[in-house]
């Protein structure tokens, strides 16, 4: 058993509940593997604060229903507690999408993800604008889709005594169980900026926000009801392939301005014999030695572009290596790096690696959803044809486009044409703002290494 923690709509506070009962939970010495629906990478790196344990993504777009239960299953069963954080409302998917069983109004909703993994739900309410109501909220929540099956509430943003009084009157008569009272709270807040919360490594006080939520967890919630319902079920762990032996050196930047990764991706190269250098373009002086792949990740290179644009021996060594033919995977920010400008919110350039004849503007409007992109030609992830599923997010755009690009993009819930993007440059990099996950494509990373392999570098160009 395990638990999904889902919201009424967004910004009720999932993931500070979702944090209060990891934070507590570690505290009390257990084990505790924590998911996120949907495609984000911010939250799941709280998760992994919290926990010490990767959260992984529980995601039927970017990868498939079958592998959301296969992940869910796989990496519950090594960990004493689980727990799920939902996406948006319970109920908000993708409308009316067609499946192999017809239409479904709610594909890639929490609700989805709870039923396809068989987890009770805990609705989180905001309760901050309400009291009588609360009850035909939680009611109707709990008789909407009779599938899901309702464990009880949290309710969250709790005025008073009285308040919470008139809160528990209305709630009585459904007989569904309080699990949890979080009183208003102004110094919990965690900062956000253009794509949501500040990552983990910026936020120098974390660790004390995490033990006032532990704190707050102890006294918060009825673990007496809760722990049971946490409890993950236990089964031998299962055989994992051996790794390949390692014959593949893979230099992955992960700092403060890039560290947009799924965990799976990483896995994955890891079993295919990867080794991966983990390193920073922001603070090292070089590439590492001896690397035959690179992989920037997205992340938040516009606010640290200075700093980027100022190590120039590493934007060298990047650039030198890539047009010597090292193979280079660059996803949305790891794209707005290999271009030869990012010119930030304020209007300011600054130089990047230049690998790309184009440069990345800042701006208001935000770029957000899921694709499908059908490769237009042969390149490094994948064949000329083939369909891969992914998902944008994000306030930049480049000032020109590539004359071969990679992809033909469609939104994946309507099927309208987004436009062609993608770079392939000088031919062994791929360079997208659309983020693939490739826990359903295993060829993806295989393409990626094989390439890695058969390229021959010259010694000095990988230092």
């Amino acid at each position: 058993m395990a638990l999904v923690i889902a919201g009424e709509r967004s910004g009720v506070g999932k993931t500070t509940v979702t944090l209060t009962l990891l934070a507590s939970l570690r505290r009390r010495g257990g084990v505790v593997q924590s998911f996120k629906v949907g495609p984000d990478y911010i939250d799941p790196m709280f998760h992994q604060h919290v926990t010490g344990r990767a959260c992984r993504n529980l995601d039927p777009v970017l990868t498939s229903e079958a592998y959301v239960q296969q992940c869910f299953a796989r990496h519950s069963q090594e960990s004493e507690y689980a727990l799920v954080e939902g996406v948006m409302g319970l109920f908000d998917g993708i409308s009316s999408f067609t499946t192999d069983r017809g239409q479904m109004t709610d594909f890639a909703s929490t609700a989805h993800i709870a039923r396809l993994v068989d987890l009770p739900v805990v609705l989180v309410i905001d309760c901050s604008r309400l009291s009588g109501s609360v009850a035909a909220i939680a009611h109707g929540y709990r008789c909407f889709d009779p599938r899901i099956k309702m464990a009880g509430v949290v309710l969250n943003r709790v005025g008073s005594d009285r308040h919470l009084s008139l809160l528990k009157d209305s709630l009585e008569p459904l007989q569904l169980p309080i699990l949890g009272v979080l009183r208003r709270q102004d110094n919990i807040t965690i900062p956000d900026r253009h794509l949501g919360l500040v990552p983990t490594a910026e936020l120098p006080q974390l660790n004390a926000l995490i033990d006032h939520l532990a704190d707050l967890g102890d006294t918060c919630f009825d673990w007496q009801r809760l722990l049971p319902l946490l409890k993950s079920e236990q089964f031998p762990p299962s055989p994992t392939p051996p790794p390949s032996p390692s014959s593949v050196k893979v230099a992955v930047a992960r700092d403060r301005a890039f560290n947009f990764y799924y965990q799976d991706n990483l896995d994955l190269l890891q079993q295919l014999g990867a080794e991966l250098v983990f390193w920073s373009p922001l603070e090292d002086a070089g590439l590492p030695q001896g690397v035959q792949g690179m992989y920037f990740g997205g992340g938040f290179p516009e606010v640290f572009a200075q700093q980027l644009a100022e190590n120039t021996s590493v934007r060298d060594q990047v650039k030198r290596a890539i047009l010597a033919g090292m193979p280079a995977i660059a996803e949305c920010g790891g794209l707005m790096y290999l271009c030869e400008q990012i010119v930030d919110f304020e209007g300011k350039s600054w130089s990047m690696a230049g690998v790309l004849p184009t440069s990345a503007v800042m701006g208001g409007r935000l770029t957000l959803g899921y694709r499908r992109a059908v490769a237009l030609q042969d390149n490094l992830l994948v064949a000329a044809g083939t369909n891969v599923y992914g998902h944008e997010f994000h306030r930049s755009r480049l000032i020109s486009n590539p004359h071969q690009p990679l992809f033909e993009t469609y939104r994946y819930d309507c099927e309208e044409n987004m436009g062609r993007e993608g770079w392939g440059l000088p031919g062994n990099v791929h360079a997208s703002y659309v983020h693939l996950h490739w826990g359903e494509s295993v060829e993806i990373p295989q393409r990626f290494l094989k390439q890695c392999l058969d390229i021959k570098l010259n010694p000095d160009e990988s230092k």
